[in-house]
């Protein structure tokens, strides 16, 4: 794995609003990913995966702490990490490989050069013969890997994967996971995915980053010693369950707190 794409967020916290309106959506978060890992944040609805998503892409600056990529604060910068949201986002009008080449082509990179990069990575990756295919033709899934493929050839040291799959179907979504995990074996980036899927986050990752309900805060950092590569069998096996149940009980912890007698 590549030793470059070190991502920390040190004591990161983001205040919405102002006055009696303020919504504080994450407190005091430190996270570390070391270079070349595959790393998940879990979290219920509303606890700011998204908001830690936009500020590590510097779509949003912090109230408070600060975003280092291999030791450079990068906090309230854009560009410096590749960004992919739930969502495909291709563009109709464009074939597939123009559209999976677009973050070169709005790097300025030369057509000449961005095709030949992009067209043995649609024949590597599943998607040979769709080039010239427009996004209507293609499944869900294919769409998304046409999306991914985009997101990687931004050429940055880390990506981050806003539930890219939450809107496939299971048995899609399964595919999709293990052809992603082929991918980041071959590319040795970085990647930092958010998902609600306690199953996806332990069966990608190296560890599992658990929020607190709303204001997110870190409840926990669940180290996943699940040999690689891995099969689907996986998800059967006892180590993978405990590590499951420890995730669940981290995730409805609030839940399980005996009432208060006023």
């Amino acid at each position: 794995m590549a030793s470059s794409g070190a991502l920390t967020l040190s004591n990161m916290t983001h205040v919405f609003g102002t006055g009696p309106e303020a919504v504080t959506a994450v407190v005091d978060i430190s996270i570390e990913v070391p270079g070349g890992q595959f790393a998940s944040i879990i979290g219920r609805s509303g606890c700011g995966k998204t908001t830690l998503f936009n500020i590590v892409a510097g779509l949003l600056t912090p109230s408070r702490g600060r975003v280092l990529l291999d030791g450079e604060d990068i906090t309230g910068r854009a560009g410096f990490v590749a960004y992919m949201l739930q969502k495909d986002l291709l563009l109709p009008w464009r074939t597939i490989i123009e559209n999976v080449v677009l973050g070169l082509e709005l790097a300025r990179v030369s057509k000449r050069t961005s095709w030949p990069r992009a067209l043995p990575l649609l024949q590597r990756y599943g998607l040979g013969g769709f080039e010239n295919s427009f996004p209507s033709a293609l499944s869900g899934g294919m769409r998304q890997r046409a999306a991914l493929l985009r997101t990687l050839l931004c050429e940055r040291d880390v990506i981050l994967l806003d539930e890219p799959f939450g809107a496939l179907d299971a048995q899609t979504r399964i595919s999709m996971q293990e052809w992603l995990l082929g991918l980041w074996k071959d590319f040795g980036r970085t990647v930092v995915l958010v998902t609600h899927d306690v199953d996806e986050a332990i069966f990608m990752s190296d560890r599992v980053y658990v929020l607190s309900p709303r204001p997110g805060h870190l409840r926990s950092v669940i180290e996943v010693d699940l040999p690689r590569p891995r099969s689907r069998s996986i998800i059967t096996s006892t180590e993978f369950s405990q590590l499951k149940e420890r995730c669940m009980q981290l995730l409805f912890e609030d839940d399980q707190a005996p009432p208060t007698l006023n």
